[in-house]
């Protein structure tokens, strides 16, 4: 039994590793090209808005249908057609075309795509595993994306020195290719379907999502934690998409130096996680998360105030920056394995998604402007301080400091 299931998880982990690493080379480098092609905040804005907003829209709803698809054929049709919409727009270069707005819709398609496969994969996995594996199996999952956001970068930056951006989102197929490949190889086990009628689909999605709320607004503690993990979230997604901007415009860097960020950032979030996994604080998790924002904040705040010579400190505050990163979202995510009723948990986890992703469009639209208008580096400097505020802020609100004193 023990032979089956490792033999399983080591044919998809072949597959997903090769095409997660594809995936991450290719989304930088199409970072690379619209940064060095436009210059422009407000089009990397746009991109990021495009890759992510479809995703938190419709996550909720297709975890609906996952529950009721078959999971692998929904993953095999997933990586499908995500590679299908890399096809086209790789048609699309090779034709001369560089229109920015198909660029946007593509981007969009292929986070329809993913909103589906990750569920999926992650529903799947406990019916591949022993129960007490499933811990284990996790932390693999977590190091093959930490090291495919550190390789995939570098391999990007690579490859779009080497290759014209048509070319290089082939690769991304040839990712997709090996991901559906290994997962054909593999029987994958769908649980009893509960008898529900069909026509109640979207009805009980909604009546989950409310669960969900009432959950989180039934403690204030874990409400506070929410409403100022949103607000962080508001300003954390435009300084990630605008990293490529500083360090080009700046730092006068090129595409190593771009490289070089999306690497250390991915070290810093092995750090900041080789550090929670080794060390057992004894200090309470809500004060680690109020710690972080304003670390991460000031890692922010410093590179935007930093002379353009200063590169290498500016790494330096990279690295620390994903570390923070990395050690307030576990203690978020365990302060909600704690506090919040396991059954409600998964309601909880992907309606927080929706809501913290979804007002951050809106971050990302403004600051764009904002960017191109004021300056990058500035931008970096008063949304860096927003977020060491709501770190200091929630110090001072007792209901929050109360979570984990039982």
């Amino acid at each position: 039994m023990k032979e089956t299931w490792m033999r399983k998880f080591a044919l998809i982990w072949a597959g997903q590793f090769i095409s997660l690493i594809s995936s991450s080379a290719v989304n930088f480098a199409i970072i690379i090209w619209l940064s060095i092609e436009t210059g422009s905040a407000e089009t990397l804005a746009f991109a990021a808005i495009a890759a992510l907003l479809p995703q938190a829209i419709i996550g909720p709803f297709a975890g609906v249908y996952i529950d009721r698809w078959d999971r692998k054929k929904t993953m095999i049709f997933s990586d499908a057609f995500v590679a299908l919409c890399t096809a086209f727009m790789a048609l699309n270069f090779y034709m001369g075309n560089q229109s920015l707005f198909f660029i946007y819709i593509m981007l969009g398609l292929r986070s329809v795509g993913s909103a589906f496969h990750m569920p999926a994969m992650q529903a799947a996995i406990p019916m591949l595993a022993p129960k007490d594996q499933l811990l284990r199996i996790a932390g693999i999952n977590q190091i093959i994306q930490s090291v495919s956001s550190i390789a995939g970068p570098a391999l990007g930056a690579l490859l779009i020195g080497l290759f014209s951006i048509g070319n290089v989102l082939l690769f991304d197929i040839i990712g997709a290719v090996f991901a559906i490949t290994s997962l054909l190889f593999v029987y994958i086990p769908n649980p009893e379907k509960a008898p529900d009628d069909d026509s109640s689909k979207l009805a009980k999605v909604w009546k989950d999502l409310r669960i969900g709320i009432v959950e989180v607004f039934r403690d204030k503690g874990i409400t506070w934690m929410f409403i100022y993990s949103i607000i962080a979230t508001f300003c954390i997604l435009p300084v990630s998409v605008l990293f490529p901007l500083l360090t080009l415009n700046h730092f006068n860097g090129g595409k190593f130096e771009m490289s070089i960020i999306e690497i250390v950032w991915g070290v810093g979030m092995l750090i900041g996680g080789g550090l929670i996994g080794i060390i057992k604080p004894t200090v309470r998790k809500i004060i680690f998360i109020n710690i972080m924002h304003i670390v991460l904040g000031l890692t922010f705040t410093i590179s935007g105030i930093l002379p353009t010579d200063a590169f290498i400190l500016f790494t330096v505050l990279t690295v620390i920056g994903g570390a923070a990163a990395s050690i307030y979202n576990a203690n978020f995510v365990a302060i909600i394995q704690e506090e919040i009723d396991p059954s409600k948990m998964g309601r909880v986890f992907s309606m927080f998604y929706s809501i913290a992703i979804i007002p951050s469009m809106i971050g990302l639209l403004s600051t764009g402007f904002v960017a191109d208008n004021i300056g990058v580096n500035l931008t970096f400097i008063i949304l860096g301080a927003v977020i060491s505020f709501v770190g200091i802020i929630s110090f001072f609100t007792p209901s929050l400091m109360q979570l984990g004193k039982k």
